[in-house]
């Protein structure tokens, strides 16, 4: 019994000292992890220790209904004492006039009853002989009625005892529950705080990255105006020759490139209105999933432009420019031919694709590394 007092008033103590510290200048994930940590610990020890206590109370409850049957049993037999006494004090005095009687004349109970005072010696030996056997009987009932009732007290102070070790155990498993209530929710808000966390740090990742993607992309859009600037200079210097007819040409051409067709922002806000869809491998459903160039064809297709299916083809239809020239809805090729990948470009160093099998489709930053097979523009 003590045992439980003092459980109680352990789990009452405890739950006073959940708080959330953090000490100056630590790494906040490595905090919240490390207090996430030490919430679980001491839930967990909560936990066992309220399931103990569930069983405790269960044994109690048994103990209970077993007092129950034992008090109902005892209570059962007294009646059953008391109904047999009724009975056979009855039969014993029907007896006793029986046997006095038998062993008289015709007219002895007559005589019995009369008051002629010869007959008061009758009425005393039938009083003698009737009283006597009902009084034996009742004197055993009272000694068999007073060991019953003393079962019984004993009986009944062991069930209040019982009942009040059950209810002992009860609330302390009720406080146990309670308190395991509460650390389910510090750890709750601690987890939360954790992906909160972890979400700021790829933010700022992300964003790192954009920023370096848009940088190195800078860098390359502006090599690649100078190198354009560079063979114009060169075609100019060189135009007449005969030689250089052909060059001339492709420097007119990458100096000026189709111009950007007028569908070309409903193809960007088509697509990106399933930013977040599932990329699926021949995907080419709306809010159900895309893959790379079926995004890129159903796109186009909502601002009426039609384009191949596969990203291959979609390469071989568009014009292709420097990436010096890129425009928002220009499409960017990865692979031999553009066979592998293709993207839209929707400005600021920043592309729309269905990327891979496990992704969605998302915003990115340009990349023009490996792979990249160039820029071609719908018209």
């Amino acid at each position: 019994m003590f045992a439980v007092l003092a459980l109680a008033a352990s789990i009452g103590v405890t739950s006073a000292v959940i708080t959330t510290v953090r000490p100056a200048g630590a790494d906040q994930l490595s905090d919240a992890k490390a207090e996430a940590a030490a919430v679980t610990a001491k839930l967990q020890a909560i936990q066992a220790q309220q399931s103990s206590l569930s069983g405790q109370v269960q044994s109690a409850d048994y103990r209970l209904s077993q007092l129950q049957g034992q008090i109902a049993a005892n209570q059962k037999q007294v009646d059953k004492d008391q109904a047999e006494v009724d009975k056979d004090q009855s039969q014993l005095r029907t007896q006793a006039i029986s046997d006095y009687t038998s062993s008289g004349t015709s007219n002895t109970v007559t005589e019995m009853f009369s008051s002629d005072p010869n007959t008061s010696g009758i009425r005393s030996e039938y009083s003698s002989i009737a009283t006597g056997n009902v009084t034996t009987t009742i004197d055993n009932l009272h000694t068999a009625q007073a060991q019953l009732q003393a079962t019984q007290a004993a009986l009944q102070q062991q069930q209040t005892s019982a009942t009040n070790t059950r209810n002992q155990l009860q609330s302390s498993e009720s406080q146990a529950a309670q308190l395991a209530t509460q650390y389910q929710g510090t750890l709750t808000s601690v987890n939360s705080q954790i992906q909160t966390i972890v979400a700021q740090q790829q933010a700022a990742a992300a964003a790192a990255a954009a920023a370096a993607a848009q940088a190195a992309f800078n860098a390359k859009v502006a090599a690649a105006q100078k190198a354009q600037a560079a063979a114009q200079t060169v075609a100019q210097t060189t135009r007449g020759s005969s030689s250089s007819s052909a060059s001339s040409a492709a420097s007119s051409l990458a100096a000026n490139p189709p111009p950007v067709p007028a569908g070309v922002t409903g193809a960007i806000q088509a697509a990106e209105s399933q930013l977040g869809v599932p990329y699926v491998w021949g995907g080419e459903t709306p809010g159900v999933g895309f893959d790379c160039s079926g995004l890129v064809q159903w796109s186009y297709a909502q601002a009426g432009i039609s384009l191949p299916r596969t990203s291959g083809a979609q390469y071989a239809a568009t014009t292709h420019i420097p990436i010096a020239d890129i425009q928002p809805g220009d499409l960017l090729f990865y692979g031999a031919d553009g066979s592998e990948h293709v993207a839209m470009y929707i400005g600021g160093g920043t592309m729309i694709e269905a990327p891979y099998t496990g992704a969605q489709v998302w915003e990115t930053g340009v990349r023009t590394g490996d792979g990249f097979a160039g820029v071609g523009r719908v018209s």
